[in-house]
This record gives C-alpha cells, structure tokens and sequence, in this order.
C-alpha cells in the first residue's frame, strides 16, 4: 500500500480493482482541515479516464510492474503492434489505451514496454523524438501582439507550435512528455 501523498504524474497504482496511470495531479491544502489529492488518471485496462479525490493518509494499492524494450512496427485500424528486442515477440496496444503516446510513434521507434502480470498495458516513449515537418502555418511577419508561435504538423499527425522560422520539410525535436517544441535539428 502507498499512501496518496506518493502519486505523481506516471505512478502506476491499483484502485476498486482497476490499474490506473497519473495523468495529472495536484495537492491542495486549505488554511484549515486536511489536505486534498485531486488526480486525473487513465485506466490501463480500458484506456477510459476518471477524475478522484483523495484525502490525505488515504492509501491506494502499490504495483509490481516489469518493462521490456521493444521496437514499435506498424498500427492497423485497432491496434498499434510491438516487438520485444530479446525474443522477438509481438504485442498489440489498442490506441485509446495508449493515449496522446500515438502522436509520437514513428517506424522502427525504441520503446519500453509496461507489463503488469504478464499482459502488455503500455508504452514509455523516449523523452523526445526527432519529427520531420509535413505542413507549416504561414507565419505573418510583424503579427507580435501574440505569442510569437505558430502551428505546424508533423509526419505522425500531432499538431506542436513552433516559432516562425520553422518550415515545411525542416526536422524538429519534440518533447514527448508535454508535447512542445524543443528545437531545429536540420
């Protein structure tokens, strides 16, 4: 058992009888009474998301996890497919169980598989991604009333927003865990 104070964003952990995965994650504590656990966190079994709050000293179930590196291959209409790199076997992922990680997957992509009691639940995705540019927002030059970024797409489908100076066909690294704009590589 954890205590509800240890959940973070990523801390894997067993509630009713369901594994669940941080989303997102805040601590709030009023001037008076005992502080508030609000989180956001996805079922890995189903891919659904729930909304909790805890109070503080409650605990919830720790989880034994294994990881396996794997390489990603391919993804069919259901499913996003994966072989482990030690014996070459192949797992399918449905994609709302994955989440936002299918906005970064490319071909041949390096990644570490979550299992929990032999079944695949999940992916860990690199901390960012090289991403080649496949549509670029025109950029209006003296338009600084706003944040100086626009939106660009890339070769995987996700939207990031980039500075001006970025075009169709340059290649960018991306953060995987928040999605923005890292920098130009070429």
């Amino acid at each position: 058992m954890i205590d509800v104070n240890e959940l973070r964003k990523g801390v894997t952990f067993e509630y009713d009888g369901n594994l669940f995965k941080v989303i997102e994650y805040s601590h709030n504590k009023p001037g008076r009474g005992s502080a508030t656990i609000r989180i956001k966190a996805r079922n890995l079994l189903t891919g659904s998301n729930i909304e909790k709050t805890f109070n503080s000293g409650e605990r919830v179930q720790n989880v034994r996890l294994d990881y396996h590196n794997a390489q990603y291959l391919y993804s069919d209409s259901d499913f996003y497919y994966f072989m482990d790199n030690e014996n070459y076997e192949q797992y399918p992922l449905k994609a709302d169980i994955l989440g936002d990680s299918v906005n970064f997957l490319k071909e041949n992509m390096d990644v570490k598989i979550t299992f929990y009691n032999s079944l695949a639940i999940d992916i860990e995705l690199p901390l960012s991604v090289e991403l080649k540019v496949v549509w670029s927002e025109l950029a209006i030059r003296g338009d600084t009333a706003s944040a100086q970024t626009k939106k660009v797409k890339v070769e995987t489908g996700a939207e990031v927003h980039t500075p001006y100076f970025i075009e169709t066909d340059d290649i960018i690294r991306v953060d995987t865990r928040t999605g923005e704009y890292i920098t130009r590589v070429s």
